[in-house]
């Protein structure tokens, strides 16, 4: 049906459709503006104070249904105030008649008319029933929760309705009572979705011989009438009374209510033993398959989790389980929910699992949203990245850490996990996305230590990357810094450069450790690639009693020689020689990892 002229006068386009919502969720923030907010328009004042004067909302009056001829006729000839009138004994017809779509039309454009309706009772019921009827429950039970409407039976019956589409059967039971009298004052073709909201949640709370007396009001035809007397009957034991009931619906039932059908004989065959828990999860997956989001998924998922459990499927339980927390309500799994899939979570990357250390990543990667939070949650991250390391699989243990910085960490925390991430980025051949985790991570203002430790990763990246000047310039000011360079400049094969460097930190002559050891023989191959031989000799002289008896004497004889005598191939053996130990402690490893950008040309 088109709204040709109904409307004029007022706004004569529909309101745009508000999208699905949780009751609870935030609304939008907007960004503070200096302009001045226009008060709304306000095209017929007055019907606002008129119809909060007008009797109270209760059955059979409420949803007077007019016909549709006497209807448009009325909003054809009335003018001013008198057309929202009208336009409000046709809301009300149409919620009557069960269209809430339209009826829910016809309200906003009463609304942007007098904003002040929505200050009256009456008016919120009507929008509740309207997006109740549009299978917008959530919103309904908001607008039905007003104070006005606490106590008000048809406000009641409607809430009864909302709260059992949205599976929250205790709280529907407890407005039943306050229902009653608006839902006996229907008609009994009127009093169908009610009865069928109460005995649905009657079955739901375990309460099947309530259920099955509100029903036998409905005919014995009635597909979804014969649902829950279905399910029922099961609840009471009477199996054979179930399966015709069951029986019947997938006769004549519609597409939700055969798939609720199958789910139910499915629990019910679980509940005798009559289907093995194995079977059950293959049925369990071919009705999800066909069927999902909304109760009937979710008791699905609900017994998919439970079974895999019971199984140690570790892998189904978590789908199951990850699916219900993201896309229905956790509280209503039971108080033990949430923590039950967090043990699961963590018995999959516990390192006593028989799971693979790639399957468990994989794992924690799809389900990381169940996490615990606080140190629980970062204990779980961290001995699993120590595992990927261990392992050498520095990428993943990398895209694990960084999910972890930028997701979980704040402020300070993000210092030393920043330096983490961007090492194990270095170890994994990304010095690129090791400079990008330290400069998201750079507005935070971290203690001395830590900012040093910072640089030292940043300076090792952007070596990597070719840009030595770049990283000596971060080094300023950091300690150990010329042990560092050094280090870098063995990695860059910058002979010139580490002679330098390594000069200034020659050890004492005596008794020598096997890092001072390195730097003298590192300080050796320099000089001897680029033909020193005065000061190989001088060095000769000051370390030569300290390299007696030590297994690197060879080598440092070699190397202190003649210089003529040093060919390239006895320098590679001199470098392979060396002590293993650097100067450079833990950062080595980082330096010494994965490829090295060229020295640029004339460098």
């Amino acid at each position: 049906m088109k709204f040709p002229l109904l409307l004029a006068g007022a706004a004569a386009v529909a309101a745009p459709a508000i999208p699905d919502a949780p009751v609870n969720s935030a609304p939008a923030i907007s960004a503070p503006s200096s302009a001045p907010v226009a008060p709304p328009t306000v095209r017929l004042p007055g019907f606002a104070a008129a119809l909060a004067q007008q009797s109270e909302a209760a059955m059979p009056s409420l949803w007077r249904v007019i016909p549709e001829e006497t209807a448009w006729k009325a909003l054809a000839k009335a003018v001013g105030v008198r057309r929202q009138q009208a336009r409000w004994d046709y809301a009300r017809s149409l919620i009557g008649r069960g269209r809430g779509p339209e009826a829910w039309g016809v309200l906003e454009v009463m609304q942007q008319d007098d904003p002040d309706l929505m200050m009256v009772d009456v008016f919120r019921l009507a929008r509740g029933a309207a997006l109740t009827l549009m299978a917008r429950p959530a919103e309904g039970f908001a607008e039905l929760s007003g104070e006005g409407l606490v106590n008000n039976a048809e406000a009641c019956a409607w809430r009864v309705l909302t709260l059992a589409q949205t599976g929250f059967a205790d709280q529907a039971m407890t407005h039943v009572h306050c229902a009653l009298p608006s839902i006996n004052a229907r008609k009994a073709s009127d009093r169908r979705r009610f009865v069928v909201g109460m005995a649905r949640a009657a079955v739901e709370t375990g309460k099947p011989d309530l259920a099955l007396r509100w029903l036998a009001q409905l005919p014995d035809r009635d597909s979804t009438a014969n649902l829950y007397r279905g399910r029922a009957n099961l609840a009471l034991g009477q199996g054979a009374e179930a399966r015709l009931r069951f029986a019947r619906v997938e006769q004549s039932g519609t597409m939700a209510e055969r798939m609720d059908a199958q789910l139910s004989q499915i629990e019910a065959k679980v509940a005798n033993g009559s289907l093995k828990p194995v079977g059950a999860l293959k049925e369990l997956e071919k009705l999800r398959y066909v069927w999902r989001g909304d109760h009937i998924e979710e008791r699905a998922l609900q017994l998919s989790y439970r079974l895999s459990a019971d199984i140690g499927d570790l892998r189904g339980a978590l789908g199951a389980g990850a699916t219900l927390f993201r896309f229905y309500e956790p509280g209503r799994q039971g108080p033990d929910f949430l923590t039950g899939l967090q043990a699961q979570l963590a018995a999959a990357l516990d390192p006593a699992s028989k799971l693979p250390l790639d399957q468990a990543a994989g794992l924690y990667w799809d389900y990381r949203d169940l996490a615990p939070s606080g140190a629980a949650g970062d204990f779980l991250v961290n001995q699993l990245a120590e595992r990927l390391q261990i392992a050498g699989l520095y990428g993943r243990a990398a895209d694990l850490l960084e999910h972890q910085l930028f997701v979980r960490a704040r402020d300070l925390a993000q210092g030393p996990l920043s330096a983490r991430v961007a090492s194990l980025h270095i170890l994994a051949g990304r010095p690129d996305r090791a400079l990008a985790a330290l400069r998201k991570t750079a507005a935070n203002v971290y203690p001395d230590d830590m900012v040093n430790a910072r640089k030292r990763v940043e300076a090792v990246a952007l070596s990597k990357i070719g840009k030595v000047e770049e990283a000596f310039a971060v080094l300023q000011d950091v300690p150990g810094a010329p042990v560092l360079r050094a280090e870098i400049l063995w990695k860059q094969r910058d002979w010139a450069g580490l002679a330098i460097e390594s000069e200034a930190q020659l050890p004492a002559a005596g008794r020598i450790s096997d890092v001072d050891q390195a730097v003298v023989l590192r300080y050796a191959i320099s000089l001897a690639m680029l033909g020193r031989e005065d000061a190989l000799a001088e060095l000769r002289v000051r370390y030569g009693a300290s390299f007696a008896g030590l297994s690197t004497a060879p080598v440092f004889d070699m190397l202190t020689a003649a210089v003529g005598s040093v060919d390239p191939a006895a320098v590679t053996r001199a470098m392979a020689s060396i002590p293993s130990v650097s100067p450079a402690g833990d950062i080595a490893e980082l330096i010494e990892a994965g490829p090295q950008a060229a020295k640029p040309a004339g460098a």
